[in-house]
């Protein structure tokens, strides 16, 4: 008994220290000499989406395409280019679909502009439900108010 619950304390002391562990997906070997670059390659990798992970950026991603584009970025990086230009050769080659935040334009309006949309509609259906609601409000006739004052009467001692 006394065994099972050691074996059971040093799982979760084990499972506790390696839960924080993050896997960390550049390589040894991608990373850059200066750190300023380094820090710039890191910024931009995680602007950039995976190609294969779709919803991850490079800079996350361990598929063998998005250490090609790691590469390409430093590549990049270290022939001089400044932030800009390296995402306008990436969005060049790849379209905006490679940017983790596409840009604002008229191809990519629909995918902007439609979350506003649905929320003005809701709240145009809401207000609309709203006032609809206060206009079915009617008064009471004399009838009506009478017998409510008698059963109200009635109800006092």
């Amino acid at each position: 008994m006394r065994s099972l619950r050691l074996f059971a304390l040093l799982m979760v002391v084990l499972l506790t220290l390696l839960a924080p562990l993050q896997v960390l997906a550049v390589q040894p070997d991608e990373v850059l000499a200066d750190p300023a670059l380094e820090a710039r390659a890191r910024a931009l990798s995680k602007e950039l989406r995976c190609m294969v992970c779709q919803n991850q950026s490079i800079d996350d991603s361990d598929a063998s395409l998005a250490r090609d584009l790691r590469i390409l970025v430093r590549e990049r990086l270290r022939a001089g280019d400044n932030d800009q230009q390296v995402l306008a050769f990436l969005t060049a080659r790849y379209g905006d679909f490679v940017l983790l935040n596409p840009r604002f334009s008229p191809r990519t309006a629909l995918l902007w502009l439609t979350p506003l949309g649905v929320l003005l509609i809701g709240a145009l259906t809401l207000a609309l439900a709203a006032r609809r609601q206060r206009g079915s409000e009617t008064a009471l006739s004399v009838a009506e108010e009478t017998r409510l004052a008698e059963i109200l009467q009635r109800r006092e001692p």
